[in-house]
Formats: structure tokens, sequence, C-alpha cells
């Protein structure tokens, strides 16, 4: 895979941590822009499938099996608070 030189511009501080991560993880400052980038997408695409499956079942309603573990699950719910209000 072909390599791509960018420039950015970094607040000092922030350059500064970037300097010591590197040198305390024995690795390029690149290296370092790198994982973090490699991070952040996978995080980013993480969120955003996690509210697609949200999306996709705030429209389906339940369906009897399911229907039936809520009632369980209820009932189990009053059975341990029961007492405690």
């Amino acid at each position: 895979m072909a390599n791509i030189k960018t420039a950015i511009s970094l607040q000092k501080p922030l350059f500064e941590q970037v300097e010591a991560l590197a040198r305390e993880m024995k690795v390029s400052r690149s290296r370092v822009f790198v994982l973090a980038l490699e991070s952040f997408i996978r995080e980013y695409q993480d969120r955003l499938l996690f509210e697609k499956i949200n999306k996709a079942f705030e429209d389906a309603p339940p369906d009897k099996t399911e229907r039936k573990r809520l009632q369980q699950i209820r009932r189990h719910h009053r059975r341990m608070v029961e007492g405690e209000w």
C-alpha cells in the first residue's frame, strides 16, 4: 500500500504529547498518528453500526417470544424490589 505524506497543524502542547508518546512507545510520530487515526475511525464506525442497529430495533414491535420474556423479566424485577419502596 502506498504511503501519502500530509501536513497538519497542531497546538504545541498536543505536539509535545505526541513526541513524548512516540519516544515512550519507541515508534515514530507518524506511527502514533496512524494508530490514533485507525482507532478513531474504528470507534466511529462502531458507533455508526450501533446506531443503525438501535434504529432497526426501535421500529420493530416485539414478537410473541420477546413479549413473553419481557413479562418474565417484569415479574422477576417486581419480586426483587418488593417491599423496598
